[in-house]
């Protein structure tokens, strides 16, 4: 297991916001595992914990936005990985518009699209929700660096990793 756990500590992906909305609720976290998983048909997959307060919306929802973040967003980054739904509205505090069936998309974040959930896969403590994405876009025409995990490492989480 400790060499899995140094072949791990070697990745340093980038980071999204995941955020969904259903029955009435919403719902956003910060996520590090995520991937393009289908050329044709282009797919995407993001693994949301069991323990998230996202992860309960999610599994309700039709669709859910996936946001990139830029380096420098670590705030927007610290909203939603350190702190939970379950005791407060993120939302509150960040700019966002509906989009594609009631999705919800943060307008400060650099590039985003939004998926239908196609299926979802159990993976361990975490699920993956396979995107089909129906609508995407950009804020700004943004060439700098991405969010990675070393760039969230400081972020204490708003659900703590058993």
């Amino acid at each position: 297991m400790a060499d899995m756990d140094e072949f791990v500590g070697r990745l340093n992906p980038d980071m999204c916001v995941v955020t969904a909305t259903a029955g009435g609720e919403r719902a956003g976290c910060l996520v590090g595992f995520a991937s393009q998983c289908s050329i044709r048909p282009v797919r995407f997959v993001v693994w949301l914990s069991e323990a998230n307060h996202t992860f309960r919306v999610a599994r309700s929802a039709q669709v859910l936005t996936v946001h990139l973040l830029a380096r420098e967003q670590h705030a927007l980054a610290e909203l939603f990985g350190g702190h939970t739904g379950d005791r407060e509205d993120k939302f509150q505090y960040v700019r966002w518009r509906e989009g594609h069936g009631g999705a919800i998309v943060l307008q400060d974040a650099p590039a985003w699209f939004v998926g239908r959930i196609v299926t979802r896969v159990g993976g361990g403590d975490h699920i993956g929700f396979v995107l089909d994405p129906v609508e995407w876009g950009e804020r700004e025409a943004h060439d700098g660096p991405l969010l990675r995990l070393d760039d969230a490492r400081t972020i204490a989480p708003g659900h703590p990793v058993d």
